[in-house]
């Protein structure tokens, strides 16, 4: 072991050189090492890892209370959840296309205005996530 410190780019790029000579004669446990920790430091930053910050948090007991509103409700507009809920209308759009994305909420155009009802898990189509337009 040495007493010089290898940084992460010096790390990285004698990988990306070992693996374009085809050999791994350079690299020493603490190249491999420093890729570890890189991993490790990298998979902490990853959003999907990460537990929800606290606003996060908030807004899925929000969609909570916007799913239980459509349960009893067949459609409705976003205007009216959002009153419903409590909310700003903006935000319910943004918590409204979360849900659709989801597959959770089925947005349908009636006449230029957009209604939403929950997603009927019978139906093969509205069950998959994501916007689809049949």
């Amino acid at each position: 072991m040495t007493n010089t410190k290898i940084t992460y780019v010096a790390t990285i790029n004698a990988v990306l050189t070992a693996i374009q000579n085809q050999s791994f004669e350079g690299i020493t446990a603490d190249h491999v090492e420093k890729l570890i920790a890189l991993g490790q430091s990298l998979e902490k930053r990853n959003s999907a890892i990460r537990k929800p910050t606290k606003k996060q948090g908030e807004n899925e007991g929000i969609k909570s209370q916007i799913k239980d509103f459509l349960s009893n409700t067949p459609s409705a507009k976003c205007g009216d959840i959002a009153t419903a809920v409590g909310i700003s209308g903006q935000k319910c759009s943004a918590l409204l296309t979360q849900l659709v994305k989801a597959g959770e909420v089925v947005k349908t155009e009636e006449k230029r205005v957009s209604l939403f009802s929950l997603t009927d898990e019978d139906d093969p189509v509205q069950a998959l996530p994501g916007e689809l337009s049949v």
